[in-house]
């Protein structure tokens, strides 16, 4: 039988064993469907809806456009101690849109990006008979499970058919899993969607372990979340980051 080296308790946590020497994860920009979602909120206007079928096909707003722009001068601006040496990308095209739009402004500056691979684990959470539903409208349709949303808390909510975030992040700790032999000492970045940032924070916190982050709101659009390598495991250093987008984010 073989062991693996034994991980050291710390201040009562178990730090999850994680490959990279540096991870960042990047969320995407705003969507149409954040446009739509923020406004609903403002008015309380239960009649707007997001003009796609499926979350998979939300793509980039002008603005998410402009913050992908940003975030691709943020990536040419790094040091050739803090490039990524591996990209993965969710699927969903308002990610996918993202990371090509940071690569392109890389390249331009001199930075060679190319393609990056993309893994389903890394979508965004699966909101079941609500998908596309802003808070107005779920109140006005489905009241009673806007209540229970209100009860269970954010992190243990499951809609029909959908994902709570601790299901999330199960499927996130199975991609760092399988990707940590690839990962080794190298710097990864992710470009997925706030979901999979605090998946990714609640996973590297360890076993009996505080997450730097504990809800959306934390983890704005094109946001930069950063852990690094610190002894067994890997350590926070930045939450949801948007000094790189300016005044105007």
């Amino acid at each position: 039988m073989t062991w693996r080296r034994r991980v050291p308790v710390v201040d009562g946590s178990v730090p999850y064993g994680c490959a990279p020497a540096r991870l960042t994860v990047v969320r995407h920009g705003e969507s149409t469907a954040n446009e739509v979602f923020a406004r609903a909120e403002r008015t309380g206007d239960p009649g707007l809806a997001v003009a796609e079928e499926t979350d998979r096909q939300v793509p980039l707003s002008a603005a998410g456009v402009g913050q992908a722009e940003a975030l691709g001068r943020w990536l040419a601006g790094l040091g050739a101690r803090e490039r990524p040496h591996l990209v993965v990308c969710s699927p969903y095209v308002r990610a996918v849109r993202t990371w090509e739009v940071m690569a392109s402004v890389a390249r331009a500056a001199g930075a060679s990006y190319g393609p990056a691979p993309f893994d389903e684990r890394l979508r965004d959470r699966e909101m079941g008979v609500l998908e596309l539903m802003t808070p107005p409208a779920v109140r006005a349709s489905a009241p009673a499970e806007a209540d229970r949303r209100g009860r269970v808390g954010e992190w243990f909510y499951r809609p029909p058919g959908g994902e709570s975030l601790a299901d999330v992040t199960l499927r996130v700790r199975d991609f760092l899993a399988e990707f940590g032999p690839a990962a080794a000492g190298r710097r990864v970045l992710l470009v997925a969607h706030d979901s999979v940032v605090l998946a990714v924070g609640r996973v590297l916190a360890g076993i009996g372990g505080a997450p730097a982050a504990a809800a959306p709101s934390q983890v704005p659009n094109a946001s930069v979340s950063r852990w690094v390598r610190d002894g067994a495991g890997l350590r926070p250093v930045e939450i949801g980051g948007t000094r790189h987008l300016g005044a105007g984010r």
